[in-house]
């Protein structure tokens, strides 16, 4: 799937980072690494539903980059508008108007994503 291009730099990054943080950490991070990784792993949640609460739980602790991951990896997985628009206003609800901010760029950068 075709990204924005925001989305291509993020993940370019996401993905530097991450090799420096693999190879200079201890086994404490690795495995924190690895154990994020299996959660986000098909189990009795369908992987689509995982990055959905992902999602929800990012736009709710306001983490920017999170929310740009699970965005990235919703769009993968074939979440749908409306999908998506249901997953912001459940984080809406739970975080309150704090939120609003980071719902203005997640829907930007969904269009970005869905227009791509």
């Amino acid at each position: 799937m075709p990204l924005s291009e925001k989305a291509k730099e993020f993940r370019e990054a996401r993905e530097r980072l991450n090799e420096i943080v693999l190879k200079e950490s201890s086994l404490t991070i690795k495995r924190f690494f690895n154990l994020d990784t299996q959660a986000y792993s098909d189990g009795a949640l369908p992987v689509k539903s995982k990055e959905l609460l992902g999602l929800v739980a990012s736009l709710v602790l306001r983490c920017d980059d999170c929310i740009m991951y699970h965005l990235l990896r919703c769009h993968e997985e074939g979440v749908t508008d409306q999908e998506f628009e249901e997953t912001m206003s459940i984080g809406l609800i739970v975080g309150g108007s704090i939120t609003i901010p980071h719902i203005r760029r997640a829907f930007k950068e969904w269009v970005d994503l869905r227009d791509a």
